[in-house]
């Protein structure tokens, strides 16, 4: 079928561009805001080089990797090149480099403009909350306002130039598998020096977190900006485009395509619109609390996209079935953020009694902090379970198809305000870098105090955010079994066999898939956790060798400075060499099972991963988030306060939660969504080729 350009594509255009242009207006913005303190500068300076080195040495190796993929592609998918359809080969594989490549600059843009932002943010908080706050927030929106319509544009032109749905899952492999391994390689650098540098500098030493003598510590706030922000960026630009992706590929396959396809790019745009109006509606008074401005930014975002796409739905005629599927995504999205804001906020139950428990020791810490987070995973669970089965029946009437297509469209619906998402997202780590130039730029208990509480209202409004992410990827990769289901229907009236309706898993053959699904997201999150605990080691050895023969630096002597750049190079080597490993495992895994089980058994392999890694990236992001935050609890002077046994007890918790909510963690999503488009790409071939 035909699609064309139609009114809502150029709609969705124009939007991405109002989108760069507000980004643009923010980044002058953020730049104008004054700097003049030299040891700040010269910090910051520190933190940029590391950051962009890291980058460009992690996309030198993921071009390398990404161009094997593109040939496979060509060769392989969706069907081998030997049968004739070389056209299709070819735009799946420059789909799929399309995707890598707009993944990179999301990524790009991220670190750009954080490094500005978190030294501006620093020397604002001399000056009060509200300053700080903005120039955070506001470099934060520059990449939330990038990346989103970058996304929507990157879909647009895709299914515009291709005319082709089905080349969209190569575009959002190519932005997954990129964000799959920048995601896992900026974890591991960032925890490898945050841990290192809390490890020595904490708990050994006593000295502050930020203290200019630790060694890891540039490398712990380089690690903020390649972690947390270009890898997040990657990751959730990943997350909007699997989900309109997963409606697009569905929506072609229904009876009124042209209309579906329409109120997909309607809602979407709306949703990028709803997070630039959101944006600069932004804000918050002196002394206020920044954990509530930047959760009421969300409701204002959400209540302004639910009246825009009614009516919208009113105007255009479109089901308004649909809009009710892609309005219960987003309430249970917001209902979600709001449990995992319950774990996590140091205002809570679940962080006091943590807390409390640190005073009994460390193990006492681990124990409450890990039993709260599995506890976290149910009504996130439940919420996502609830989402996808209000969506199924609400659109069940609708006709066949339309049922899956009302879960995408939930999905769809819940990542809508991913632009306001993105900018709370890398507030967070921009305020922690800032609390860390306060620190070493000597600006006072004034300044520190502000970011500090900056830094734990991200902490919180991180979780929310991750929350919403992985919530909107289990949907999504619901949708996307859809999609895989639609795939393997295709090859099988071409290879004249069976088609399917869904998997029984009685079937012995779907069984043996659900198990191994299941047992891929801890191994996944083994892999890179082993990752960050050898780098970390070897970090840690360098820190006290540096103590040990630079003579002053433990007393801190004028003059005397730290070799940053070793811990910086060790991080780097380490996680360039982690990151292939487990990702690479996820994708052999998934052919390999269909290889051998057919399309039954990659239905159960993908419906285990997806159980599985939801409550292993819920468990993780909440219990690392809640231990973090219970840190920064007792240092705000509660239980003891700073170097107390309870102090000393919550660095160890947040140690060990620091690869949990920001290496594995949100990670598992996108390993969930790479292995179900992988599966739905290589269907043709599973249905033709396998052991039983």
């Amino acid at each position: 079928m035909s699609f064309g350009l139609t009114f809502f594509h150029v709609v969705s255009i124009v939007i991405s561009v109002l989108a760069f242009g507000t980004a643009f207006w923010l980044y002058r913005w953020v730049s104008k805001q004054p700097s003049s303190n030299k040891r700040i500068a010269e910090v910051g300076g520190l933190i940029r080089d590391g950051a962009n080195t890291f980058l460009s040495k992690e996309y030198k190796t993921l071009a390398r990797f990404s161009a094997v993929v593109a040939i496979l592609i060509l060769v392989f998918f969706p069907s081998p090149i030997w049968k004739g359809q070389i056209s299709n080969n070819l735009t799946m594989a420059i789909a799929y480099i399309f995707g890598t490549v707009f993944s990179a600059i999301a990524g790009k843009v991220g670190i750009s403009i954080a490094t500005i932002a978190n030294i501006k943010s620093a020397e604002a908080a001399t000056k009060g909350i509200k300053p700080s706050f903005m120039a955070g927030y506001r470099g934060g929106a520059v990449m939330g306002m990038a990346v989103v319509g970058s996304s929507l544009l990157g879909v647009t032109l895709v299914l515009m130039l291709t005319d082709d749905a089905s080349a969209l899952l190569g575009f959002s492999f190519g932005a997954s598998s990129l964000a799959l391994f920048a995601k896992a390689g900026g974890g591991i650098f960032t925890k490898t020096a945050d841990i290192s540098a809390d490890l020595v500098g904490k708990v050994e030493l006593g000295i502050p977190e930020d203290d200019p003598r630790n060694p890891a510590v540039i490398a712990d706030n380089v690690g903020d900006n390649v972690g947390d922000v270009a890898g997040m960026g990657a990751d959730l630009f990943d997350s909007n485009v699997a989900s309109m992706a997963a409606a697009l590929v569905m929506a072609a396959s229904l009876g009124n395509a042209k209309e579906n396809i329409s109120m997909v790019f309607c809602y979407a745009s709306i949703g990028l619109l709803a997070s630039i109006i959101g944006v600069f509606t932004a804000n918050m008074k002196e002394g206020g609390n920044p954990t509530r401005a930047l959760n009421m930014n969300t409701y204002v975002t959400t209540a302004i996209y639910g009246v825009l796409t009614a009516i919208a739905t009113a105007v255009f005629g479109f089901e308004w079935r649909i809009w009710l599927a892609s309005a219960i995504g987003l309430l249970v999205g917001v209902v979600i953020g709001i449990a995992s804001d319950y774990f996590t906020d140091d205002n809570k139950k679940p962080v006091h009694m943590v807390a409390k428990a640190c005073e009994s020791g460390p193990a006492f810490t681990i124990i409450s902090g890990t039993s709260y987070g599995l506890l976290s995973t149910l009504p996130a669970m439940i919420g996502i379970g609830i989402s996808a089965l209000a969506a199924y029946k609400v659109c069940e009437p609708l006709g066949d198809g339309y049922a899956m297509f009302g879960i995408s469209m939930a999905a769809v619906g819940m990542l809508s305000i991913v632009g306001m998402i993105i900018s709370n997202d890398a507030y967070g780590p921009i305020v922690d870098n800032a609390r860390g130039l306060v620190e070493m730029g000597n600006l006072g208990d004034k300044a520190l105090e502000i970011t500090d509480s900056l830094d734990s209202a991200g902490n919180t409004v991180k979780a929310v955010t991750k929350g919403f992410s992985i919530g909107a990827a289990g949907l999504t990769v619901i949708a996307l079994l859809g999609a895989f289901i639609s795939e393997v229907n295709i090859a099988a009236v071409e290879l004249g066999k069976e088609t399917i309706t869904g998997f029984d898993v009685t079937n012995p053959t779907v069984f043996f898939g659900l198990l191994v699904g299941a047992a891929i997201p801890p191994v996944f999150s083994a892999m890179l956790m082993l990752g960050v605990d050898r780098n970390a080691q070897r970090m840690v050895a360098e820190i006290h060798r540096q103590f040990k023969e630079i003579i002053g630096l433990k007393e801190g002597k004028e003059g005397v400075s730290p070799e940053y750049d070793k811990c910086i190079e060790i991080a780097t080597a380490g996680a360039i060499k982690e990151l292939i490993p487990a990702g690479l495992m996820a994708i052999i895994s998934t052919l390999l099972v269909g290889f051998i089980g057919g399309v039954n058994a990659v239905g159960g392999f993908i419906t285990g991963n997806i159980v599985s890694g939801l409550v292993f990236a819920l468990f993780m992001s909440n219990s690392g988030g809640l231990w973090d935050n219970t840190k920064k609890y007792i240092e705000a002077g509660n239980h003891g306060g700073k170097n107390s046994v309870a102090h000393k007890a919550g660095v160890v918790g947040d140690t060990v939660g620091d690869p949990f909510k920001d290496t594995a963690g949100p990670s598992i999503n996108t390993q969930i969504t790479v292995v179900s488009l992988v599966a739905s790409l290589a269907a043709g071939l599973f249905m033709a080729l396998s052991l039983f």
